[in-house]
C-alpha cells in the first residue's frame, strides 16, 4: 500500500515509495496498486468527489475531475505561487476566476470513420485510442450540438484508415469549422460540403487553408465590436475567462491614453481598450491583424487603432519605438517574452499588463521587471481550462521612475 504525498503540476500523485507517479489520486490518500497496474483507493481524501463527467476515466481531456472545486482552485493557485517563489516573488494573490462547466467555446477534436459511419472525440491520455464524448462537461451545448455535422463531415473527409482534425468554434450564427485532412478537395466534394453546411446551419467551413462555404460570418464579440477571425485563429477558451482577463487588463491600464498591445491576436484586448484609449496592435500573423482592423473600421465609438505585423520574438519593439505609449499589454505564447520584456525595461513605459498561459515563463519575465524597478502588487489566476493542469495568470507592473 502506498500513501500519496503530493501532486505534481500535471496532477500526478507522488507516492511514498519515492518512485511512483499515479493518476487520479489526491494527497493523503492510501492506495493499492495491483501487478497489472490497476489502482484502488483504500482511504479516500475528503476532497475526493464523484467525477461529473461519465467520460472522465476513458477520455484524456481532464486530469482533476476526481477532486473538489475547492481543492483544484487551491492546487492551481499553488502552482503559480511556487513558480513565483522560486524567483523570489511574493505578490498578493487575488481570488481565482474559474470558468463554469460547459463553457469551452472552441475545441480541437479528432474524427475517424467506422464501419457504421464515423466517430469524433478526444484521444485517451497517451494513446491513439479515440474516445467519443457526447456528454462532455467542458464544451458548450452549441459545440455538442455540432457533433452530428462533424460525424457527417468525417465520413466525407476521412479515409477508412486515417484520422482528421476538426477545430470547431462556437459563433452566434452557427459553428465555425476547420477541417485538416489529406483528402483532396474535388468539385463533387465541394457540392456535398455546401449541402452539409446548409443542412446543419454552419456559419463557415474551411478545408485545410481553403474556405469552402461561408453562410454567415462567424463573428466574435470583443467588447462590443464584431470581429471575424481567420480559420482556426487563437481565441480565449471561454467567454468567462476572456472577460476576467479583460477586466484585469482594463484595471491595470485605466489611466493610459496610448497603449501598445503586444501579441494582439484578433483584438481581444485592443478593441475593448479602444473605447477609451488609442491602441497600437502588434502581432506576427497578418491575417489576424487584418481581421482586427476590419472590426475596428466597422466598429462604433472607438478611438484610433493602428496595426503592425511583426515577429516579436525575432524583432521585439525597441525602446525608442515604445516611448510614445503610456502602457503596454503583453500576452505572449507559452515561451514567454524574454526579449520583449528586456526592451520594455529599457523603455520609458511605466505600466505593463501581462497575461500568461505559463506560470514558469511568467515568473521569469516578472522577475526581470521587478529587478528593474517595477512593482507587482498582485497576481490573479484565471482558470479557463477547468479540471486540467493548464493555468493562466494576469498581473500589473508599474514603476515610478
Amino acid at each position: 500500500m502506498l500513501t500519496i504525498e503530493s501532486l505534481t503540476h500535471l496532477g500526478m500523485g507522488r507516492a511514498s515509495d519515492g518512485q511512483s507517479l499515479l493518476p487520479r489520486v489526491l494527497p493523503g490518500e492510501e492506495v493499492d496498486v495491483a501487478q497489472d497496474g490497476t489502482l484502488r483507493v483504500i482511504n479516500p481524501s475528503t476532497d475526493r468527489v464523484a467525477a461529473p463527467c461519465r467520460h472522465f476515466k476513458s477520455c484524456g481531456g481532464c486530469a482533476m475531475q476526481h477532486a473538489s472545486d475547492r481543492f483544484v482552485a487551491k492546487w492551481k493557485q499553488d502552482i503559480v505561487v511556487k513558480a513565483l517563489s522560486a524567483r523570489g516573488l511574493t505578490p498578493a494573490l487575488r481570488d481565482i476566476a474559474t470558468s463554469p462547466t460547459q463553457s469551452r467555446r472552441r475545441a480541437k477534436l479528432s474524427g475517424r470513420r467506422t464501419k457504421k459511419g464515423a466517430m469524433i472525440g478526444f484521444h485517451a491520455k497517451g494513446s491513439d485510442t479515440l474516445v467519443q464524448v457526447p456528454d462532455c462537461q467542458l464544451l458548450t451545448p452549441a459545440l455538442i450540438d455540432s457533433f452530428p455535422a462533424l460525424e457527417t463531415l468525417t465520413v466525407l473527409a476521412c479515409s477508412r484508415k486515417g484520422e482528421i482534425d476538426l477545430t470547431v468554434t462556437e459563433a452566434a450564427l452557427g459553428a465555425d469549422i476547420l477541417v485538416q485532412t489529406d483528402k483532396e478537395l474535388t468539385p463533387q466534394l465541394r457540392v456535398e460540403l455546401a449541402a452539409l453546411a446548409n443542412q446543419h446551419g454552419l456559419s463557415r467551413l474551411v478545408w485545410n487553408d481553403e474556405p469552402v462555404v461561408m453562410i454567415n460570418p462567424p463573428a466574435q464579440d470583443f467588447g462590443g465590436t464584431s470581429v471575424v477571425p481567420p480559420p482556426g485563429a487563437f481565441l480565449q477558451a471561454t467567454k468567462h475567462g476572456e472577460q476576467a482577463l479583460l477586466a484585469a487588463v482594463e484595471e491595470i491600464t485605466t489611466k493610459a491614453n496610448r497603449i501598445i498591445d503586444l501579441f494582439a491576436g484578433c483584438g481581444t484586448f485592443t478593441l475593448p481598450l479602444a473605447k477609451r484609449a488609442e491602441v497600437h496592435a502588434v502581432e506576427g500573423e497578418k491575417a489576424m491583424l487584418d481581421a482586427l482592423d476590419r472590426g475596428w473600421r466597422e466598429g462604433h465609438e472607438l478611438r484610433r487603432v493602428t496595426t503592425e505585423t511583426r515577429d516579436l520574438f525575432r524583432r521585439p519593439m525597441e525602446a525608442d519605438e515604445l516611448r510614445k505609449f503610456d502602457a503596454a499589454v503583453i500576452d505572449p505564447p507559452r515561451a514567454g517574452a524574454e526579449a520583449q520584456v528586456a526592451t520594455l525595461i529599457a523603455s520609458e513605459v511605466k505600466t505593463i499588463a501581462m497575461v500568461s498561459c505559463n506560470p514558469v515563463t511568467f515568473a521569469r519575465d516578472a522577475q526581470s521587471l521587478v529587478d528593474a524597478g517595477f512593482a507587482m502588487p498582485w497576481v490573479q489566476v484565471i482558470d479557463q481550462f477547468r479540471w486540467s493542469p493548464h493555468t493562466e495568470v494576469v498581473a500589473g507592473f508599474t514603476r515610478s521612475r
